[in-house]
């Protein structure tokens, strides 16, 4: 899973990777060619007095040391190139397949967990290329080259480095295998850590107003905590293995010069001969060390790449048409054809047998108590969610069959939560319509009523829209809504947070300056819907009531009831 992750998003660097194995070899055929230039140096020069082979083979090593040090320097600059455009690369796939979810896959892996996969998770993988492309080619090389020389050089002392590196590797093995399953609990916890930070960032408003700061504090501290001691178990196990690969560098140099003696004296082992192997001991245990260093990456880039496959294989379950249709054959019309709705795994339907039409240039109220469906049944217009049973047709056209970016420009919709995005005001505005002219920004600022608060266009707007009350965020989000200029207008209730004038103002303005655009308003104040051509009262998902105010108050008796239930309390109808 880890390689095919890699492979996938790599493809373009394949030139350079192979750039990379070619400075590396040169490199470490380098680095192998110093230690016999020094035996000989020591063998022939020294030894021998001679100062010209010293000088000789002297200028031999500097130019090898020069050949190295820029091949693994080169090496090095194109393995960090090749990592980082491959983590772009897996975001890229990761945003764009985000942003195909539809609201059951977001729910299904929450906004936490897509971060941690998007940001943590994708590092780990660019640690691992990058550590892999500037150390883990050079260690086969070195330690091939590294046995290679050293069987030349004395084939018995050979046998001291096979023992060792088998000592080595199967310490460090023995390591690793403990050390996996807290790579992957340490990934789950920093998407709970993620999500705990989120939540109480986002309703810090909410702690504050109940005073929970102390319960808060004692949450985070306890899933801060398992990260802590998650960590630190990963540490101390990871703290062995370099203690463990110096002692058995310096085991194997003690064993080597114990086994050396003896032809030494005897005079079949040269000083510079032995000089040399012991060079290339290091070198071979050195490229195991580098080794060992990459495998403590492998778990948690594994654990890593496991998550983002996740993400990656995860088909979404509203997908767009094959076939779509780019033409609406009767615009600003709104119809629901015996609609039904039930969320995945629900029991029953949220809504269920659902039928109206809408013609252009009319609006629609919906009505009813908290979880009647009235949220549920906007959110299906634009294919937050798709039907169980039966058709919407926007423009004469299902929905369905409706190419994405004709939608787009056909239907706003208005949540009960407007988020504004970091920037301006203009900014904020323009999203639907980046062509927008500033006259067209403050038309719909007036008709939206937030004018009142608006004397710059450039007014910064912090993330979410926090520097703004939330009657005027709502209004902004209404803006941006007129200003995309569509056929239909879905507010889902969104003059909830706006006073019963402003209120008032906005619906006038929407009557008379957009009278060809066709609206469905979700909203709780009769108030703000008795004036509509038509009024749907739901209850548990069923239509009880439609018509005109006038007609619902002989006729329904669940919209009498939220009538007079507003009268008492001074709501107003």
């Amino acid at each position: 899973m880890l390689a095919n992750l890699i492979n996938t998003h790599i493809k373009e660097y394949r030139k350079q990777i192979v750039l990379i194995v070619v400075l590396q070899l040169v490199a470490q055929a380098a680095s192998l060619y110093i230690p016999t230039m020094n035996a000989r140096i020591i063998d022939q020069g020294i030894l021998d007095n001679n100062p010209n082979v010293v000088m000789m083979y002297g200028a031999i090593m500097l130019v090898a040391s020069i050949v190295q040090v820029a091949g693994q320097i080169w090496a090095v600059y194109l393995a960090a190139d090749c990592a980082m455009g491959m983590g772009r690369n897996i975001r890229a796939s990761i945003m764009k397949k985000v942003f195909a979810f539809s609201a059951r896959e977001m729910r299904e892996f929450g906004a936490p967990s897509l971060i941690t996969r998007t940001t943590n998770d994708v590092q780990q993988i660019q640690t691992l290329v990058l550590m892999s492309l500037a150390m883990l080619v050079a260690a086969p090389l070195m330690m091939a080259g590294g046995v290679i020389m050293a069987l030349r050089s004395n084939p018995q002392l050979s046998l001291v480095i096979a023992v060792c590196v088998v000592v080595l590797v199967a310490g460090i093995g023995l390591v690793m295998v403990y050390a996996t399953p807290l790579f992957k609990r340490m990934q789950s916890s920093i998407d709970e850590l993620n999500r705990v930070v989120r939540e109480q960032l986002t309703g810090i408003r909410v702690i504050r107003a109940f005073v929970r700061e102390p319960y808060e504090a004692q949450r985070f501290a306890t899933i801060n905590g398992e990260v802590r001691d998650i960590g630190t178990g990963i540490g101390h196990t990871m703290a062995m293995m370099m203690p463990y690969m110096f002692f058995m560098m310096n085991i194997s140099q003690v064993v080597l010069f114990w086994y050396a003696v003896t032809p030494v004296n005897n005079g079949q082992l040269p000083i510079g001969e032995l000089t040399a192997f012991t060079t290339y001991l290091i070198q071979i245990l050195l490229s195991v060390m580098m080794s060992t260093m990459l495998l403590a990456l492998l778990p948690r880039a594994i654990v890593s790449a496991e998550r983002i496959q996740a993400v990656l294989r995860t088909e979404p379950s509203i997908l767009p048409p094959t076939t779509p249709i780019t033409q609406l054959v009767s615009p600003g019309t709104l119809a629901f054809d015996q609609v039904t709705f039930a969320y995945p795994g629900a029991e029953a339907p949220v809504l269920q047998d659902i039928s109206f039409s809408l013609q252009p240039g009319e609006t629609l109220a919906v009505i009813g108590s908290t979880g009647s469906g009235k949220s549920s049944l906007v959110n299906l217009v634009p294919r937050l969610f798709d039907v169980t049973e039966g058709a919407i047709r926007l423009g004469g056209v299902d929905v369905r069959d409706l190419d994405p970016a004709l939608m787009a420009t056909t239907l706003s919709i208005v949540p009960q939560q407007g988020y504004l995005f970091s920037g301006t005001i203009a900014s904020n505005l323009r999203y639907g319509n980046p062509d927008a002219s500033d006259e067209a920004l403050n038309r719909a600022l007036a008709i939206a009523q937030a004018h009142q608060f608006i004397d710059d266009l450039d007014h910064p707007i912090s993330q979410g829209g926090t520097n703004v009350s939330g009657g005027q965020r709502q209004r902004l989000s209404i803006a941006r809504a007129i200003v995309a200029n569509p056929d239909v207008y879905l507010f889902d209730d969104a003059f909830s947070a706006l006073d019963t004038v402003t209120d008032a103002n906005l619906r006038e303005a929407l009557n008379t300056q957009l009278p060809g655009a066709t609206k469905v308003i979700v909203a709780q104040r009769v108030a703000t819907i008795k004036d509509a051509d038509h009024i749907m009262v739901l209850e548990a998902g069923h239509i009880v009531g439609f018509g005109r105010h006038t007609q619902l108050l002989e006729q329904c008796a669940q919209y009498r009831e939220i009538v007079e239930s507003q009268q008492d309390a001074g709501v107003g109808a």
